[in-house]
């Protein structure tokens, strides 16, 4: 009851939070009932083919977890963790990106408020080298839960080896959004431009690589340039906004880089890819959207983390699957078709840990989210995602009055 009661709290009191307070708030209430969840599943009973033994499993705190959450979707990152490790009972000590660090310190301010005891929630600022390379090498530290880049997942892991630690990943993605010619166009070319131009596209799970059916292309093409000039680019406070700035100059650049690289290695730029001409300040990128691309350019194969929308066309199902999977990311994938048969053998066919169908970004923290290859491994969120931070133990119990008898009794003296 304790622990529904802070989590009720911090339900109550995330408030403060405008865009995602609901998705926070949300993820705290579920993990409470899931902290409650456990005590109904602590001692569970497991059959056993020998009626001399009894047996039963416990599920204890796995011990002090290592989260490191990345700068897009701050809090809610850390949510995400936060909540399913206190709902195990782990103490947990937080290191937040450096570029976005303020509504953590904020939660942590609440945790105190609302009585969470001291030291069981710790938050630690700093760059990856100072902090976060410290923490997951740290050898009190029992198991360690990373969201970030690819190149920094593998450091963790190496890091986390010796003392053969656990560890969750849930890295890039370079997601597929497949598109059939069944279609009502206007509707699929809006959630083909949410899925990758959502939050700027600063989300892994961007459905960044739009495979069209070559009926429909030149139509569909057309009408996504369309809705992508009518796109709103501004200031992200200003009303009607859709569009705001990238989170840094160093990812300003480098999304610049990825779209000259694309000029230069012959793809058509058909929108965007340059600064909105009404905002002469700021870290802003037009939405884009490339086209004549070969599967061999950097564009279709490395995540570049911003509002970049790459084309290709396909003429058979078989073509789009292996088109789907032409990547070494496992995150997401979606399809939008109106045959639904259709949509569930590919939903079977593209290897990823969410796929969505005629739909692109929906995420609800009673369903589980992971990836596949590059994209890392282990689920967080849904019915499982408190399992991350608990370790099993079985308890096996001799119950037969009877002596065991595989040695031969000693003759008495």
């Amino acid at each position: 009851m304790e622990v529904q009661f802070i989590f009720t709290s911090l339900q109550l009191q995330s408030v403060w939070y405008s865009i995602y307070q609901d998705d926070v708030a949300g993820c705290f209430e579920y993990f409470a009932d899931q902290a409650e969840a456990l005590d109904k599943r602590q001692n569970s009973p497991v059959s056993l083919p020998m009626e001399t033994f009894k047996c039963h499993l416990r599920r204890e705190p796995i011990g002090v977890v290592g989260l490191i959450t990345p700068w897009n979707y701050p809090l809610l990152m850390a949510t995400w963790k936060i909540a399913p490790a206190l709902a195990a009972g782990c103490t947990a000590v937080l290191k937040p990106s450096e570029l976005a660090s303020v509504t953590c310190l904020e939660l942590a301010d609440i945790c105190k408020e609302v009585g969470l005891p001291s030291g069981v929630l710790n938050i630690v600022t700093g760059l990856g080298p100072d902090a976060g390379a410290p923490l997951s090498a740290h050898p009190d530290v029992d198991k360690v839960a990373f969201t970030g880049s690819f190149e920094t997942g593998k450091k963790i892991m190496a890091s986390a080896a010796p003392m053969v630690k656990p560890v969750t990943l849930e890295l890039g993605g370079k997601s597929p959004i497949v598109v059939f010619d069944d279609v009502d166009i206007d509707k699929a070319v809006e959630w083909t431009l949410f899925g990758c131009f959502w939050t700027n596209g600063q989300i892994c799970s961007a459905t960044s690589r739009l495979l069209i059916h070559t009926k429909i292309a030149k139509k569909f093409n057309e009408r996504m340039v369309a809705w992508a000039k009518n796109i709103k680019v501004s200031d992200p406070l200003e009303e009607g906004c859709r569009l705001g700035p990238v989170v840094s100059e160093g990812q300003y650049e480098k999304i610049k880089k990825f779209i000259s690289n694309a000029k230069s290695q012959g793809a058509t730029i058909l929108t965007g890819g340059v600064r909105p001409a009404h905002l002469e300040k700021g870290f802003f990128i037009e939405p884009t959207i490339i086209t004549d691309i070969t599967t061999s350019m950097e564009i279709w194969r490395e995540e570049v983390f911003g509002p970049v929308l790459c084309v290709k066309e396909f003429s058979t199902e078989d073509e789009a699957i292996e088109l789907a999977n032409d990547t070494q990311y496992g995150l997401a994938g979606a399809v939008i078709s109106g045959d639904r048969e259709r949509c569930q053998r590919l939903s079977e066919e593209i290897d990823a840990g969410c796929i969505w169908v005629n739909c692109s970004q929906p995420c609800f923290c009673q369903a589980p989210w992971g990836g596949n290859k590059r994209s890392g491994f282990g689920r967080e969120l849904g019915e499982g995602g408190i399992d991350n931070y608990l370790s099993v133990k079985q308890v096996t119990e001799y119950i037969s009055d009877e002596p065991w008898g595989w040695y031969q009794s000693p003759s008495k003296l």
